[in-house]
């Protein structure tokens, strides 16, 4: 994914949603504002939310320099040197560590290399702090996470933050909510609208109803009150 349409109450709103869902810092971006934001009448009727397009920058290709028959010391420029050096997925485990400490909390992080990026696994006592209603601080986290990790790579990196495994427990809890009102817009013939999820959680919603020989669903709203409509064939 290198690029998103995001929404938002304001401009910085809609931003900041964008930022979150690629994972990375503003100064790896390039946004354009598709839509300003209205309040509409009143400041209640036709309110209509900002409407923006973050596009990541492509990745500067490094031009290789003629190496001199003569040179024997590599010289290093000393504002990138201690930077280039430094290791993403440490620095930014050791800032989740700083965070947890700052909390109160003494935690260990493991990382997992996947395909697709890295998990950073959180080890602990007393998570619940990091966790938040409904994963919200571990997304807020991951959030952060992405950007310190990006600030210290030449490429782009993506980090999945979990801890005591509660993506997998969000995930199927999200995949028996799914089947439980599968079956009651069926029984009752009318569609069911769900709460707004984040991007990621809608999107389990969806690849589990998608081979349902009865039911279809569908996503409605913007950002950051999108929601899934559950309804029937």
């Amino acid at each position: 994914m290198t690029k998103v349409i995001t929404s938002g109450k304001t401009v910085e709103d809609a931003v900041n949603q964008g930022l979150a869902e690629l994972g990375v810092s503003r100064d790896k971006v390039e946004i354009q504002v598709l839509e300003q934001p209205s309040k509409g009448f009143l400041g209640l009727i036709g309110v209509k939310a900002a409407k923006v397009e973050v596009k990541l920058l492509p990745v500067p290709e490094v031009v290789q320099q003629p190496i001199k028959p003569a040179a024997h010391v590599t010289e290093v420029d000393p504002l990138l040197e201690g930077v280039a050096a430094k290791n993403p997925y440490e620095e930014a485990a050791a800032f989740l560590k700083e965070v947890a400490a700052g909390m109160g909390l003494d935690v260990e992080v493991h990382i997992k290399k996947q395909r697709d990026g890295h998990i950073f696994n959180i080890a602990g006592e007393d998570l619940g702090m990091i966790i938040g209603r409904r994963g919200q601080t571990l997304d807020a986290l991951q959030y952060l996470t992405n950007i310190v990790a990006n600030r210290y790579s030449e490429s782009f990196v993506r980090i999945v933050l979990d801890a005591e495994n509660f993506r997998q427990r969000r995930r199927k809890t999200l995949e028996d909510l799914a089947e439980r009102l599968a079956g009651q817009a069926i029984r009752t013939g009318k569609e069911v609208v769900l709460e707004p999820m984040p991007p990621l959680e809608r999107k389990v919603i969806h690849a589990k109803l998608q081979n349902h020989p009865q039911i279809k669903t569908l996503s409605k709203g913007e950002e950051p009150n999108r929601r899934v409509v559950i309804t029937t064939k």
